[in-house]
């Protein structure tokens, strides 16, 4: 079978394209990854699972749980989804979305990981060095790993930047050991 992100990609770019035209590209965030949060629901998945249930029962079954948090493109994307049996793509959709809405938006989601707390100071300094590097918005999210020894981690989409003590003994381990 083909990997859920190939599934998954046309019925994002339809999604994305739909909210762009509409200029909802928020609210259908917001939509997918409310849909993506209850379709990991064991119980939904069940739901999804299940040969015995219609299409439209399961359609309907999530549209209520969602409740006000869809609006009738995603409600409509749902029913699709549904009558094709590709409701178990919801989340990867609504990864794929992300992806394209941060590209048009030109933000990029950054991921630092520091033996120590960063001072705000030091947060702005590196978000606009980022921004600088990356040519675009950077959203930073800082967590502590004091297993790093020192140094951060810097990780963005599929690129990562290891600049800490751990990391750096690790490559020093491997040339010796080579």
């Amino acid at each position: 079978m083909a990997e859920l992100s190939t599934l998954a990609r046309p019925y994002a770019k339809a999604a994305f394209n739909a909210a762009l035209d509409n200029q909802q590209l928020e609210p259908w965030s917001t939509a997918l990854s409310t849909l993506a949060a209850i379709s990991q629901q064991q119980v939904v998945e069940d739901l999804i699972a299940n040969p015995e249930l219609s299409a439209n029962a399961k359609a309907d079954v999530l549209k209520q749980v969602a409740g006000d948090a869809l609006n009738e493109g995603v409600a409509n994307l749902v029913d699709v989804l549904a009558e094709y049996r590709r409701l178990a793509l919801i989340s990867e959709i609504s990864e794929q979305f992300e992806t394209l809405k941060a590209e048009q938006e030109k933000t990029s989601d950054v991921l630092v990981t520091s033996a120590f707390s960063l001072s705000d100071s030091q947060q702005k300094t590196l978000a606009e060095k980022l921004a600088t590097k990356f040519g675009r918005q950077v959203n930073l999210t800082v967590e502590i790993d004091e297993a790093l020894l020192g140094g951060v981690v810097i990780k963005a989409g599929d690129t990562v930047i290891d600049g800490s003590v751990r990391g750096k003994l690790a490559k020093l381990a491997d040339a010796m050991n080579s």
